[in-house]
């Protein structure tokens, strides 16, 4: 006797649930165990559970007393079961659409690794350089690559810079557009929102789930949609915030000058909310190297490699070098990235 048989029996459904039959679904790890051991006796009557232990009605539990009503395992199944059924059609859309991105990947992969690095380090710091001009931070830039060539991790950095480089300008190229079409409808902005906050909020290992049903561990693309999806939410947030934030007297000024809506868009709105937009990029950049180092678990290459390398082989040297490039590299773009926003910010309030 199960716990709430009393429950089926008072409201008339004990037919239903004995018309149901056996559960023949799939077994939980512990219901084997509980089987193999002999702990679980069909037909034997339940031990008494006092009230202050009675289990809540979930579907487990209501399948014990009626074995019509599904188990959570057999819900879990249903939606893989359809995931899978859509598969091979979202598969055919889905292709040619991304293909274009495990080309640039891996166009941008090669020819990060293709220059030597007596070219490439001292190319990084000119741009460090010309777009922060502070010592500081050039100088920063230029003794990190240093070591990290130093102790022979250049080429995992390297490559980690270059997922980075591609994944921040498609994530830049989509989120700017869409932030401003939320700037200028309150419905979008209310559809949009939703969605951004389960981007936001979703574990990083989840992302991977569905794509490695989609893709081939071999392909780019698949380690790339992750990485987008997960960077490019603060980039759409901060435009649209930006833009919204333009002072209402300015508009009006504009409006009073006869400045169409495009005008009033690119002349007045962007220039603007250049700050939010450029912090929204910082943030967008933080986020893409965050997510490379969980992408290695499919094949990305760079410096998570090494952290998991670390992780699998117990190579606690390894983890911990490679985690502290890792912070490195991420200091860098930080300083960087924050250098140029104050550059922007000084010219826009100019």
């Amino acid at each position: 006797m199960a716990v709430y048989d009393g429950l089926f029996r008072v409201t008339g459904l004990e037919g239903w649930c004995s018309s149901g039959g056996p559960n023949e679904g799939p077994l939980t790890m512990a219901e084997l165990i509980a089987r193999a051991n002999g702990t679980q006796v069909e037909g034997a009557p339940a031990p008494s559970i006092p009230l202050m232990e009675t289990p809540f009605p979930s579907l487990d539990t209501l399948n014990k007393s009626c074995s019509s009503i599904p188990r959570s395992r057999d819900m879990t199944q249903a939606v893989e079961e359809g995931f899978l059924a859509i598969k091979n059609p979202l598969k055919v859309v889905l292709d040619p659409l991304t293909q274009p991105l495990s080309w640039m990947l891996d166009l941008s992969l090669d020819g990060f690794q293709a220059t030597p690095w007596f070219i490439m380090i001292p190319l990084l710091v000119v741009i460090a350089w010309f777009s922060t001009k502070k010592i500081g931070v050039t100088v920063l830039v230029a003794l990190s690559f240093l070591f990290m060539a130093f102790i022979d991790f250049y080429d995992d950095a390297i490559s980690t810079l270059s997922i980075i480089f591609v994944c921040t300008i498609i994530s830049v190229l989509l989120g700017v557009p869409i932030g401003i079409a939320m700037s200028r409808s309150d419905t979008m902005q209310r559809m949009t929102i939703p969605v951004l906050d389960m981007l936001q909020t979703l574990p990083t290992f989840v992302y991977l789930i569905p794509l490695i049903f989609l893709f081939s561990v071999t392909e780019s693309k698949l380690y790339g949609i992750a990485i987008i999806l997960y960077a490019i939410v603060p980039v759409i947030r901060l435009t649209d915030l930006g833009i919204r934030l333009v002072d209402k007297d300015v508009i009006e000024a504009a409006d009073a000058f006869g400045m169409s809506n495009r005008q009033k868009l690119w002349g007045v709105q962007v220039p603007l909310a250049l700050p939010n937009i450029m912090a929204g990029i910082n943030q967008t950049i933080m986020m893409s190297l965050a997510m490379v180092v969980i992408a290695s678990l499919v094949s990305a290459p760079g410096l998570g490699v090494k952290v998991l390398a670390g992780i699998r082989n117990l190579e606690l040297g390894v983890g911990l070098v490679a985690g502290f490039s890792i912070v490195l590299l991420a200091v860098i773009l930080d300083r960087s990235t924050k250098a140029a926003l104050g550059r922007i910010d000084s010219s826009v309030r100019q």
